[in-house]
């Protein structure tokens, strides 16, 4: 399994998670966990996926993911599991 953590975060508008989850359902990543909250009209959203399975690195999502969030208007980050936990251990 290849986990990877891609945070959403920007203004609320429709159609935020139906666009990166087409993205993720297009390129065969799979979504393991996801949270989501909505405070003030700011969008925040988590996911936890596996990429073994997609044809793309992360470096590749990474760079589709940063279009598609100019796009809808909203930061899209990836980054690699390890890399998220050992940024916010306590």
């Amino acid at each position: 399994m290849k986990k990877r953590i891609v945070t959403v975060v920007g203004k609320d508008s429709v159609g935020i998670i139906a666009k990166v989850c087409v993205y993720f359902a297009d390129n065969e990543i799979n979504i393991l966990d996801i949270t989501q909250t909505i405070v003030g009209g700011y969008f925040n959203m988590m996911m936890v996926v596996d990429i073994e399975k997609s044809s793309k690195g992360t470096a590749a999502i990474a760079s589709d993911l940063d279009k598609i969030g100019e796009e809808i208007g909203v930061q899209i980050k990836i980054q690699h599991e390890s890399i998220f936990e050992s940024m916010h251990r306590i």
